[in-house]
């Protein structure tokens, strides 16, 4: 039985702080791996490949991370409610910087054949295993030591987390492709960025071995002996209704910072500079106001949040396709603003949302689930397809297409969905009688 007495709350900006650095540090070992697939694993792990061919191989090997994140969320969500949420967060930080250190030795093609491939394959599944732990542990010890009122504020640190870390990912890869030649940075510079992947994991380590466990998690009295039965037989329809909102905020954060990239470079023939330039810059305001758009969502509420997210992706998406396909780096910037703007309408909020969907004794593994199904339905699949729809010589509109009906599929799934924020205590105001 535990103690609840025996555990001293922490400050709530010491925790977010910690739970913000681990999610960046986890974010930035998979996003990293997006950005060289968009670049470079291409020619060098599918050398046999057309060129159109091997970027779909890459993103095909990217797309893996996305379908063990559930895996992930299933295997730490039952650690998380058996065994506490803090276990989760130095577990799945150890396997994904592992991971991701190892992605950066693993030898091309032309030196050990069809194995290259192979490894690349098995290194990002387990990448997509640690963070499919990572989301739950962190945003569950936030939001279950924050107060009700600012339960969204709060919550929405770990979400900056992956703002934070796409831009050190790409700044490595950016500052390496400006300073390096094609050959040098083909040859080694792509594999920097992964090896610094392990003195990240242990920054992020030591920030987060002070925190203390959620005291949610330690008020249950009766622990689900299996999660994941219990989330599937009573909680299934919210899994699906959670996944299937979530997934218009992965297809657009995906298109824009990774098939966006290939395609500037691949097909515009826009420098890797000037395309990373525009794309860090969107992601920098995304960043900025997400605590932001939190606040309005302790105010207004989660549900409405989320629905103008949903409607502002279906509206803007055609508009986006139309200044990307100019090759502009300024109407190139404001397509992906504008579409990183109805993103994090959606995920601001969501680390609050989910966890008040589901009852604590099966939250951390209902959250992730959902979650991280999100992923997989918007996110895995999104660079591929739309490299597929892409493949003529005229402006892909059925990627606009495409993402239109994955915006309007979640905004069906999010009306579905109850308001779940906490109703403000009213004063009761004594008059003399």
């Amino acid at each position: 039985m535990h103690d609840v007495r025996s555990v001293r709350a922490p400050s709530m900006l010491r925790l977010a702080a910690a739970s913000l650095a681990g999610t960046a540090v986890e974010f930035y070992d998979f996003f990293v791996y997006g950005t060289a697939a968009a670049l470079v694993l291409g020619p060098l792990f599918f050398p046999t490949f057309s060129p159109l061919a091997g970027t779909l191989a890459a993103f095909g090997t990217f797309a893996v991370g996305f379908v063990s994140r559930p895996l992930g969320s299933m295997l730490f969500g039952h650690i998380g409610d058996r065994r506490g949420r803090r276990p989760v967060l130095v577990a799945s930080l150890l396997l994904t910087g592992a991971a991701t250190v190892a992605v950066g030795c693993v030898p091309a093609y032309d030196r050990i054949g069809v194995a290259a491939p192979v490894l690349l394959l098995v290194l990002r599944f387990l990448q997509g295993l640690g963070l499919g732990g990572e989301w739950g542990g962190a945003v569950l010890l936030t939001a279950e030591h924050a107060p009700a009122e600012r339960r969204g504020l709060w919550s929405s640190f770990p979400q900056i987390g992956p703002s934070v870390g796409f831009l050190l990912a790409n700044g490595v890869m950016l500052l390496l492709s400006a300073t390096l030649s094609d050959a040098q940075f083909a040859a080694w510079g792509w594999r920097v960025p992964f090896w610094a992947a392990g003195i990240l994991a242990l920054a992020g380590l030591w920030l987060r071995s002070s925190l203390t466990e959620s005291p949610r998690f330690l008020e249950v009295g009766d622990h689900a002996r299996v999660p994941l039965v219990e989330v599937v037989r009573d909680h299934w329809r919210l899994v699906l209704l959670t996944a299937g909102g979530l997934a218009v905020g992965y297809a657009v954060f995906y298109t824009v910072t990774t098939w966006a990239l290939a395609y500037g470079v691949d097909r515009l023939g826009v420098s890797r500079t000037v395309m990373l330039t525009c794309v860090m810059a969107a992601v920098v305001v995304q960043g900025s106001l997400t605590p932001l758009v939190a606040l309005l969502g302790d105010r207004y509420g989660r549900r409405p949040l989320c629905l103008a997210g949903c409607a502002g992706a279906a509206v803007w998406m055609f508009p986006m396709i139309g200044l990307l396909s100019t090759g502009e780096p300024l109407l190139m910037f404001l397509g992906f603003l504008v579409a990183l703007m109805a993103f994090v309408a959606v995920f601001a909020v969501i680390a609050a949302y989910l966890p008040e969907l589901y009852e604590p004794r099966v939250r951390c593994t209902g959250a992730a689930v959902g979650y991280n199904l999100g992923g997989v339905l918007g996110g895995a699949l999104t660079p591929v397809v739309a490299t597929a729809v892409a493949s003529g010589e005229r402006v892909p509109w059925g990627v606009a297409g495409y993402l239109t009906a994955v915006a309007l599929l979640s905004l069906g799934c999010f009306a579905l969905l109850p308001e779940t924020r906490p109703v403000p205590r009213l004063r009761v105001v004594r008059t003399a009688e």
